[in-house]
């Protein structure tokens, strides 16, 4: 019994000491109406996993937006330097998305739709800053690829700007 409690000990201290992110994308709230959130739990001082998740409000007749409904994406960063301010990370990511494409059905007028769920695989890159508060600010950019499906678009976008917050 000691043994079995040693280990629960151990294993809950080790997710205690290690740093752990939650954020929000600004830039997705302020430019379309969708929303973001984020987390990541960092494994070593120069890598990290995370998962995010999207969800779009925006309806079909607006001019700009994403062509997911909703997409959740887990991904692995790799920082570039130990600085505990200012860092560089690439990502690479595999999106998980839903949404829905316009088709045309011959000798109809009206627009319809089928929806689709693809997963695509991509690459980013991006920069952070922690303050010594623990107010986390990033900014990335970047493109994946769906892979399964003709139905979905075959480019993933992955950009933000995200505000979170370190514990």
């Amino acid at each position: 019994m000691k043994k079995i409690l040693l280990v629960v000990v151990v294993f809950v201290s080790s997710f205690a000491q290690a740093q752990q992110e939650i954020k929000a994308d600004l830039f997705d709230a302020l430019a379309f109406k969708t929303l973001e959130l984020s987390y990541e739990y960092y494994t070593t001082e120069r890598s990290s996993i995370g998962i995010s998740a999207l969800f779009n409000f925006e309806k079909r007749s607006a001019d700009f937006k994403y062509n997911e409904k909703q997409m959740f994406t887990p991904f692995f960063r790799h920082y570039f330097s130990d600085s505990s301010n200012w860092n560089y990370f690439g990502e690479v990511f595999m999106g998980i998305n839903t949404g829905e494409r316009e088709v045309t059905v011959e000798g109809t007028t009206l627009k319809q739709y089928k929806e689709y769920t693809d997963g695509a695989l991509g690459v980013a890159v991006g920069s952070k800053y922690v303050s010594s508060g623990g107010f986390v600010v990033d900014i990335y950019g970047g493109l994946g690829r769906n892979l399964f499906t003709s139905e979905s678009r075959a480019v993933v976008p992955r950009v933000g700007i995200n505000l979170g917050y370190r514990f």
